[in-house]
């Protein structure tokens, strides 16, 4: 399944319409795309929203309206049909619809409320004497962690990089980057391990050697 099939996927992800096997690959997807990850963010409280809508609205706001008179349908609508027809999935499609307009019916400025960004979920500072003084933001995400780091008197060359370990010992790396001689960071890596399971952050330099550690204590 290409990129841009997957990318159609995302409105039946987040309303948990997709089979297992789907959402498996949607899950790998996210990993790689950061569209997909930023578009998912900003329409994480669409399911909350459809919940607020009344069933039989909800309902009423899927349907057709049924036009004035019978009578041929034009040649330019038969073909949008078939269109939505081949792409498939026109339930979910319908129902992130009747939440938009749901949204107006009720006036709920959905822009502004989708639009607010609370701080970090977990913050995390290394200030060593003679080494790397850095801070980790860590914000929690529907695909995973999102981890935002804040560096200064970082090694001045080389390549470094943030590794996360999970409890159960699995590791993976969020981002990387090349030193700057001014020995300044700031960078956002990203990690399918969900906040709760992180054990632990290292960052390493180009051999692999760790440069610091940062220990997450169990919520």
């Amino acid at each position: 399944m290409s990129g841009t099939e997957l990318h159609q996927l995302l409105g039946a992800y987040l309303l948990g319409g997709l089979e297992p096997e789907e959402a498996a690959a949607f899950d790998r997807h996210l990993f790689d795309c950061r569209v997909c990850r930023a578009e998912l963010d900003e329409l994480a409280s669409l399911p909350a929203l459809l919940d607020a809508v009344p069933v039989p609205d909800a309902v009423a706001l899927t349907k057709p309206a049924t036009p004035a008179a019978p009578g041929p349908l034009p040649r330019g609508l038969l073909a949008a049909l078939a269109a939505r027809r081949r792409r498939g999935r026109l339930l979910w499609s319908a129902a992130v619809a009747a939440v938009a307009a749901a949204c107006l019916a009720l006036g709920v400025l959905a822009g502004p409320l989708l639009a607010q960004h609370d701080g970090p979920d977990a913050s995390y500072s290394v200030a060593a004497a003679n080494g790397p003084q850095f801070t980790v933001n860590l914000v929690k995400k529907t695909w995973g962690t999102e981890l935002a780091v804040d560096g200064n008197s970082m090694p001045v060359d080389g390549t470094l990089s943030l590794w996360v370990k999970g409890r159960d010992g699995v590791e993976d790396r969020a981002c990387a980057w090349t030193a700057t001689p001014s020995g300044k960071v700031r960078i956002t890596g990203a990690t399918p391990l969900q906040l709760a399971s992180i054990g632990s952050i290292e960052m390493r330099n180009s051999r692999q050697q760790t440069v610091a550690v940062i220990t997450v204590p169990h919520a």
